[in-house]
This record gives C-alpha cells, structure tokens and sequence, in this order.
C-alpha cells in the first residue's frame, strides 16, 4: 500500500464545490483503474467535487489536487520528465512529494516551501485506483472473491449516474424492480413475488440473506434458474451481492464514486466459477444492458435525495435491505444524498 501523506483539505479545497461529509472525506473511494495509468501517463480524475491529477513517478502512483500554486492551471494538462510533473503555464516542476523543486523563470532561486501541491492519500487494490481526500479511517473495502482462484474476475464500467451515490447503491439492492426493470434477464413478469428474508445490522453495515429470484438468465448464459442472492452493504457507497445456485457463485462488487454533488461513477467487478466458455467481452455485454436499463430509472427518481425519514416513503416487507440501508445511514450520520 502506498501511502502519501496528505494536508488538511477541509481547508485547502475552500474554493473548490466540495462534497463536504466527514464520513465520505475520510474513506476510500475509487478515481481509475490502474492499467488506465502506466509510468509517465498524466490523468485527471474528479472525486467529491474535486479534481484530481493522478501520475507514475519512478517511485509509485501520486494523487493530487489537479492545481498549479502559481496561476491555478491545471496540472493534469501537464507531462513528466526526469521523474516530475511539469506545469503546461509556466512550467513549474514538481517532483512526487508535490513540491516545486524548479521555477524555469528563476532556475537558480530556491522555489519557497510555500510552492507545494496538496497531496492525497492513494493506493491501488483489486486493479483499482483508490484516492482518499481525508484521513483514511478503514482499509479499503474486501472484495471476499479477489483473491479466490477459483473464482474468474472481470471488471464492468464504470457506468456514469447523473444520481446521489445512495440512490445507486439502493438500486443495487433491490430485487422487487427485476420483473419490471429487468424483465427478460434478471426477472420474469410471471414471476413477480419476493420471499421473506431477514436483514442484520450492525455498524460495520448490513447483510441480507437467502433472497430468492427466479431468472430468466440470471448472468447472460441465457440458463434460467432460481437464484439465491447474499447482499452486503460494508460502506455507505460499496454494495456486493452472491448469487448461488447450485454449485454455481456469480457475484458482483459495486464501488460508487461521488464525482460531485449530483453525479455519481459506478465501478464493478464480477466474478464467477462457472461459465469458462463465455468471454470477458459477453459477460461485460450483459452487465452494460443490466446497467443501462437502471441508469434512466435512478435518474427518474424524486426526490433526488435519499429519504432517511421511513415515514416519506411506503415501505413494503419485500424492501427490508433498502430500509436497513436507509436506517443505517441514519444511524452513522451520513450526510452526502440523503435527506
């Protein structure tokens, strides 16, 4: 894990439209992948209304706020050359640690110490490029199947949500809306009712389990089957589910980036133990036609915000994870999306 240390940005972000949530400043959350940015590659990324510049140095992966302490132009715009990140202005050199070790105007006067970027925390994890504007708090979340060899990976999106982060993450724990949504592929008209389950709660999330679906083509094999599915909710915008049948393990963890206030990235990796003669390009098919029926509905909703009042909504038995969900967020005090 590569750690750089960071400055305060409750303060440092002052003129930026920051998402401003305590609990969402201090947790990971993930900006790229990690092929998407090789040694020597310049990106920008955007988190928490922020924007970001990610680069490779010699030394390891680099994650700042994507801003030139001179004139303000962007450092994303710039290259690397001896092993620093040079401003397309004024060509300011910055070296990994974020400080200007050459202003090319005066090349023999000692840049100040003032003449500093603002520098995150970063670390790379399942292929994943994870940035954290605050004080980290946790680990990144566990994705249980990554390290399993059994179980083949495949990374899906990211999807772009023009929708809060919970709204996203709830659609992802909803079975009801699959014969309506998703009819066709994970649900059935003629197939409408959902069983009783229960839901535990405790502060490191909630877990449902044993909800059973019958699919029309539960992962596009195209076989139907009645499906049982485990939900886990880890972290306010990290959802995961299994879904078992037989000896088969499909599951999917969904990553929900707050790019700003009201977009959202959805990053997922599936993985299964079956299915060997499907490609990665099919599997990702059938995800992105899953996905992009959600993306219109979520963007529909309204309110936009999240209702945490259980009293704003009708709630049904069938809605037992999204309510623990709801009732969670209320309990850890997650201000982002909601209301």
């Amino acid at each position: 894990m590569h750690f750089v240390g960071a400055r305060d940005t409750r303060n440092a972000n002052a003129g930026a439209t920051m998402i401003d949530d305590p609990i969402l400043l201090d947790d990971w959350h993930v900006v790229a992948e990690s092929a998407g940015i090789g040694t020597g590659e310049v990106r920008a990324a955007r988190l928490l209304g922020q924007d970001l510049v990610l680069w490779r140095s010699n030394g390891g992966l680099c994650a700042w706020q994507d801003l030139c302490v001179h004139r303000g132009a962007r450092l994303s715009r710039g290259r690397i050359q001896n092993d620093c990140l040079i401003c397309p202005y004024h060509g300011w050199n910055y070296d990994a640690g974020g400080r200007c070790v050459l202003i090319p105007a005066h090349p023999s006067q000692m840049p100040p110490a003032r003449a500093h970027t603002t520098v995150f925390h970063v670390t790379e994890r399942y292929g994943l490029i994870w940035v954290c504007l605050g004080t980290p708090k946790k680990d990144v979340p566990l994705f249980p199947e990554w390290d399993d060899v059994s179980f083949r990976k495949v990374f899906v999106g990211p999807y772009l949500f023009k929708a809060h982060g919970p709204r996203v993450v709830e659609n992802f724990l909803d079975v009801g809306h699959f014969p309506f949504v998703h009819a066709g592929f994970l649900g059935d008209p003629s197939h409408t009712e959902v069983g009783d389950y229960e839901v535990e709660t405790t502060l490191d999330g909630i877990v449902a389990r044993d909800i059973a679906v019958w699919q029309p083509d539960p992962d596009g094999t195209g076989q139907s089957a009645e499906v049982k599915y485990t939900y886990r909710v880890p972290r306010p915008l990290t959802a995961y589910f299994m879904k078992s049948y037989q000896d088969q393990r499909f599951s999917i963890v969904n990553y929900v980036t707050p790019v700003d206030e009201s977009e959202s990235m959805s990053w997922m990796i599936m993985a299964l133990n079956y299915a060997s003669d499907m490609s990665d390009e099919q599997l990702r098919s059938f995800q992105d036609v899953v996905t992009r029926q959600d993306i219109p509905v979520v963007e529909s909703q309204r309110p936009e915000l999240l209702p945490l009042d259980l009293q704003a909504e009708l709630h049904l038995r069938s809605d037992r994870t999204a309510i623990a969900y709801r009732q969670w967020l209320a309990k850890i005090g997650l201000k982002y999306g909601t209301a």
